[in-house]
Order: structure tokens, then C-alpha cells, then sequence
């Protein structure tokens, strides 16, 4: 008479089958099984695929290419003493001619060189960490509902033209101003601020300041929205204050698209603003408002030299392109992503 054999139990005394009974080490797992082997699809059946959305994208590329891609033929004009009554077919070739401007010390495009390189550094300093500093002051506001009530309001301004927002800074600060209004009427001495050349960097910068930093605290607060909540609760368990948490975990969560938005506002870091400026150029002069976009379009637009403003706008632009090139490889060199990876 043979023993009965006793049933294995597993750890926690459940019943476990036997081993090497029929069909054992043959079945697979539920969920673990050979996968079914995609297809890859061909170019036009991906084509087919997103037709809808390649529809919906098609006016917008369409503009990109009319007014960004194929513009930049005309950038040949840069090498001909251009004559807009002859077109660029007809019109004569001068070589590197009209780069000379760039290299000869014309008083006037040094001027406009410096004042863009001073402009650019006040916005790069004054500007840029502004809607990170706003941001950060969102994101620590409590009440949701208080917090939308005042990104409405600091939203608001963007969606103003720049005529607007000049004139809105006149009647408040300028000679008739509600300040200096004020001012008369309480026996002080009025203020000249907006015909006043040695505050004009400062009154376009807190120009900016009010009208884009609402704005641009979008990107910042989207980011800050997916950092995980539970380092906070860590670290708070840990001891850590709000300014440490701001510090090791904010920040951190915050820097990859810092480092991408300035490394983008360094290929555009000579286009300071042309709308803004040449709106205001009487009042102060060309002497601190004129830049290289406002020379372009003095000498181009209105002094009827097409050549040379299309030479200092091709350098221009091959410059902002250098300074995203660089700046995205050291950006690499300190393991950042940048703005994107070979």
C-alpha cells in the first residue's frame, strides 16, 4: 500500500499543484504570451492616416512657408544696389558692398548697435526672471480660485497692441499725465518721464515687464504643475522650509525649460522690440531709441537704401542663429537637454 501523498502549501498555507504534472512548464502566463507584431505602416498609409489633423495644420503651414521660408530669398538683395522699380532680376550685383556699412564705423549703426545690446541686457537681467519670480508667487497662492482671479487679470494686458499700451503709459506718466496731475495739485514739482531720454531704458523695460510677464507665466506654471507633490511631502517631513523647498525641488523641476526659453531668447536677443520703439522715437530721439530694426526700417523703408538694411538684417539674423547654436552645445555640456540633440 503506497503513502499518500500530501498536497504542497505555498507560504501563506494555500495549495499549490503539483510539478511535472501534465502540461506543466508549457503554459505561459496570462498577459505574458508572444505579442502580435505591428505592421509597420508606409508613408502614405500614416499620410492617410492623419489627414484630419494635417488638414487642420495646413493654413498655418502655409503661412509659415509663404512668409518665413520662402521670404528668405529675398535676402539676395543684400548683394545688389536694389532698385525696387527694377526688381531683383534686373537689378545690379555689388557683391559684399553694402556689408561695408558693418565694418566702417557708420556713427549711426554703431548707435543703434549699442543701444541694442543695452536694451537686450536690461531685458535679459530685468525681463526674462521676471515671469519666473511671478510664477513662483502663483503657485504658492492657496485658494485655486484666487489664483485664476488674478492670472486673468495679469493675462489681460498681452492681448493689448503696443499702441494701446504707449498710450496708456502716457496718460498715466507723462507730461499731463494722472501722475503728474497729481503732483500739481499737491504743490510738488511734476515728473518728466516720457519725453525724458535718460529714463527711456527704464520705461521700456517696465513696459514690457507689465504687458508680457502675465503671459509668459503660462509655460512656468505648467511646468510647476507637474512636479511631484510628494518631494514637498517629503521634504517637509525632512524639515525642509519653503525657501529650501523652493530651492531643491522647484527650481530643479523648473530648470530644463529655463535653460530651452534662454537659449530661444538669445537667437532673438537683437530684436528688442521694433513696434514699441518706433512708436516712441520722437519723444526721446534716435539717439537712445534706435536699434537695429528701427535703422532697418529708417534706412530701408525710408531712406530708400534696400541693400544695406538687408545686409545688417542678414547679419542680424545669422548672428541670433550663432548664439542658439552655442548656446544649445554648452547647454549639452552641462547635461542639459537644450533646445534639442543632434
Amino acid at each position: 500500500m503506497t503513502a499518500v501523498e500530501e498536497p504542497r502549501t505555498g507560504r501563506a498555507g494555500t495549495l499549490r499543484p503539483k510539478s511535472g504534472g501534465r502540461g506543466s512548464g508549457s503554459r505561459t502566463p496570462s498577459g505574458t504570451g508572444p505579442q502580435p507584431v505591428r505592421r509597420r505602416q508606409s508613408w502614405w498609409q500614416r499620410l492617410v492616416r492623419d489627414r484630419a489633423v494635417l488638414l487642420l495644420a495646413l493654413p498655418g503651414m502655409a503661412v509659415i512657408i509663404v512668409f518665413q521660408y520662402l521670404a528668405l530669398g529675398g535676402n539676395v538683395i543684400a548683394f545688389q544696389d536694389y532698385q525696387p522699380y527694377l526688381g531683383i532680376g534686373r537689378s545690379l550685383w555689388v557683391g559684399f558692398e553694402n556689408f561695408q556699412i558693418l565694418f566702417s564705423g557708420d556713427p549711426e549703426f554703431l548707435s543703434a548697435l549699442r543701444n541694442t545690446l543695452v536694451i537686450t541686457l536690461l531685458q535679459t537681467v530685468f525681463v526674462f526672471p521676471a515671469p519666473i519670480i511671478l510664477a513662483l508667487l502663483l503657485h504658492s497662492l492657496v485658494s485655486n480660485r484666487v489664483r485664476q482671479i488674478v492670472q486673468s487679470v495679469l493675462y489681460l494686458p498681452h492681448f493689448l497692441s503696443w499702441v494701446i499700451v504707449v498710450a496708456v503709459f502716457q496718460q498715466v506718466l507723462g507730461g499731463a499725465g494722472l501722475l503728474n496731475n497729481f503732483l500739481r495739485s499737491h504743490g510738488w514739482e511734476p515728473i518728466d518721464i516720457i519725453g525724458n531720454s535718460d529714463a527711456f531704458y527704464a520705461l521700456i523695460t517696465s513696459q514690457v515687464i507689465w504687458k508680457d510677464t502675465g503671459w509668459a507665466t503660462i509655460l512656468f506654471l505648467a511646468v510647476l504643475a507637474g512636479i511631484d507633490k510628494s518631494l514637498y511631502e517629503a521634504s517637509a517631513v525632512d524639515g525642509a522650509s519653503r525657501w529650501r523647498q523652493t530651492w531643491h525641488i522647484t527650481l530643479p523641476g523648473m530648470r530644463p525649460i529655463i535653460i530651452m526659453l534662454l537659449i530661444l531668447k538669445l537667437g532673438d536677443s537683437l530684436s528688442v522690440g521694433f513696434e514699441q520703439l518706433i512708436l516712441q522715437q520722437q519723444a526721446v530721439g534716435l539717439g537712445v531709441s534706435d536699434v537695429l530694426d528701427t535703422y532697418v526700417y529708417n534706412q530701408g523703408v525710408l531712406g530708400g537704401f534696400w541693400g544695406v538694411a538687408a545686409a545688417v538684417g542678414l547679419v542680424k539674423g545669422l548672428i541670433g542663429l550663432a548664439l542658439v547654436l552655442v548656446a544649445n552645445k554648452t547647454a549639452h555640456a552641462f547635461g542639459e537637454e537644450g533646445v534639442y540633440r543632434a
